[in-house]
């Protein structure tokens, strides 16, 4: 990866016993806490991925079930104010995630944003670390509209690379729309994003704002993957990276996401007392 590695001082294993304590913590309790960068680095991204690493082995032990990754930091406006210039990824597992028109309550949430994205859905297994765009494309099975609704346990998203690999890449949730269109009924690159909150516009985008195609952040993630000796595996959903900027969620408000050629997705968020 090419983002900076510079540290002060080698981490100890009691560095990363200490970050994965504070990030499981703040999940636990619903409060975010402190930056892990002061354990790890700013820009220890190996150490950060071994982190949240064992927070998502931890989580699986327990019962839960990967179901994808996701790609972060896919725009560049947002890899320059974490000061980097790569993405990062997570791993979704099954308790994250929703169906169209869901209601989510906020309280399971800290400090929620939500994201408009293209879900892709693999069909087959990418293994080959020099993977094509077109070999991409012909591992996609179809291709889903959906919301991402990003969080952090580092109070005040006080974020910089290390911290938001470690909390897997600033996970929360996400939903997956009804549409499943393959590629030859629809070009992600081509795409044009409209998101609204009770019917307020709150964000647009581009498919083309994805690393300048969707399918290109997919092949960064394919290779970054088997690099990790954790290929993608046909089944897999991957999000694919945020069309346009952030949006706030609001409890009681419900958001929209609507991608042409590929549909719309709806999410609401509910609060104890509020419908």
């Amino acid at each position: 990866m090419s983002a900076p590695q510079v540290q002060t001082a080698a981490v100890t294993s009691e560095d990363l016993d200490l970050a994965v304590f504070r990030l499981e913590e703040a999940e636990r309790t619903r409060v975010a806490g402190s930056p892990v960068r002061d354990l790890l680095g700013a820009f220890n991204v190996k150490d950060a991925y071994t982190v949240q690493q064992r927070i998502i082995a931890a989580k699986i032990t327990g019962g839960a079930r990967q179901v994808g990754r996701k790609i972060g930091l896919t725009s560049p406006a947002v890899q320059e104010q974490v000061g980097v210039d790569t993405p990062d990824f997570g791993v979704l597992l099954d308790d994250m995630a929703y169906s169209d028109g869901a209601y989510i309550p906020i309280e399971r949430l800290i400090a929620p944003r939500a994201e408009a994205e293209i879900a892709i859905v693999l069909a087959h297994d990418i293994t080959d670390p020099d993977v094509s765009l077109e070999d991409v494309a012909r591992a996609v099975a179809y291709a889903s509209p959906a919301i991402e609704v990003v969080d952090s346990r580092i109070a005040n998203w006080d974020i910089q690379i290390s911290d938001t690999v470690a909390d897997n890449a600033s996970s929360g949730v996400f939903v997956l729309g009804n549409a499943k269109l393959s590629l030859s009924d629809f070009v992600p690159r081509e795409s044009e994003m409209l998101m609204t909150s009770d019917g307020v516009e709150v964000s647009t985008g581009t498919g083309a704002a994805c690393l300048g195609d969707p399918l290109e952040a997919l092949r960064w993630l394919a290779r970054t993957s088997i690099g990790f000796g954790a290929p993608l595996r046909a089944g897999e959903v991957i999000l694919s990276g945020a069309l346009g900027p952030l949006a706030p969620v609001e409890a009681g408000k419900t958001l929209t996401a609507s991608i042409t050629g590929l549909g719309a997705v709806t999410v609401t968020f509910t609060q104890r007392g509020i419908q």
